[in-house]
């Protein structure tokens, strides 16, 4: 018998077994006093309904004023590195590492605001099939996430998709319409999403 050197923390964070999760409704985030990462699945999840989503009249006139140019999947890395840029991180170096090797197989994604060609906000999740699981986004510039949230609705509604998950309620995604609901439902939803073929 040949014994292994990979830990069960290495395991969970291998690419596949990584979708096996998200596709269960966990996901990972590093406490950042020990390091270590876990997955979580709360009991309550939130979501912003991809067909009763709401766009607040103040930042569609920042996104016709304010000149932001828009990209899709084009730096991951540095929006990712953005996003983990504050005192206290869930973001850690391992963690970038899997989510490079999800990038590999198709399941990372981001969208991304430039102002004067510089990278001002933006924002990053993980797909599979119908569902997309925001993960994390941030500002240079203000309202720049905002902005970058509003073309992720637009775009999952243009691509069919049928779910976005933003895990934890907060005031700046109650703007949009984001709601609790029992992870049951969510589990539903989930499950409608696995049969919706699609891509980012």
């Amino acid at each position: 018998m040949v014994e292994s050197n990979i830990s069960p923390e290495e395991v969970l964070l291998m690419p596949e077994q990584m979708i096996k999760l998200y596709a269960m409704g966990a996901f990972p985030m590093t406490d950042s006093a020990t390091g270590k990462i876990e997955w979580y699945c709360p009991e309550m999840r939130t979501i912003i309904p991809l067909d009763d989503f709401h766009l607040p009249r103040s930042l569609k006139r920042v996104i016709k004023e304010n000149g932001f140019d828009i990209k899709f999947d084009t730096d991951f890395l540095s929006v990712v590195k953005h996003c983990g840029n504050r005192k206290e991180t869930w973001i850690s170096e391992t963690l970038i590492a899997a989510y490079l090797n999800l990038q590999k197989l198709g399941h990372i994604h981001t969208v991304e605001v430039y102002q004067d060609e510089k990278l001002v906000g933006g924002l990053y999740g993980v797909t599979y099939r119908g569902a997309f699981f925001g993960e994390s986004m941030f500002s240079i510039v203000s309202q720049a996430s905002k902005v970058a949230l509003a073309y992720l609705l637009n775009h999952l509604n243009e691509k069919n998709f049928v779910l976005l998950d933003v895990q934890y309620i907060t005031d700046h995604l109650k703007m949009f319409g984001a709601k609790e609901i029992p992870f049951e439902n969510f589990s539903a939803l989930l499950r409608k999403a696995y049969f919706i073929e699609t891509e980012f």
